[in-house]
């Protein structure tokens, strides 16, 4: 079993099937909480996906996209995160 072969048929379809799972909980999160963990969740899923493509493709300038598209989730998600805590110390 080749690394393209591997890739192919073990690593890809695992990050789509987490992806899908990711959706669902952002879609059906019964708390803000929940959809904001989807959500990054589904961004570093995505990161995940564009690494395997960079080792597939030989590309290394898309492991600097993935690099810069983790630290931009992670600063959304803590940004967020202040939001709400903010907003329940306000209540």
């Amino acid at each position: 079993m080749t690394l393209t072969t591997y890739f192919d048929y073990v690593i890809l379809p695992i990050l789509t099937i987490s992806v899908i799972l990711a959706f669902i909980r952002l879609y059906k999160g019964p708390q803000i909480f929940d959809r904001v963990i989807a959500l990054d969740l589904i961004i570093t899923i995505g990161i995940g996906i564009i690494t395997v493509y960079s080792i597939r493709t030989s590309q290394e300038v898309f492991l600097d996209i993935a690099m810069i598209l983790a630290l931009i989730a992670f600063l959304g998600t803590i940004a967020f995160s202040f939001y709400l805590e903010k907003q329940s110390n306000d209540d």
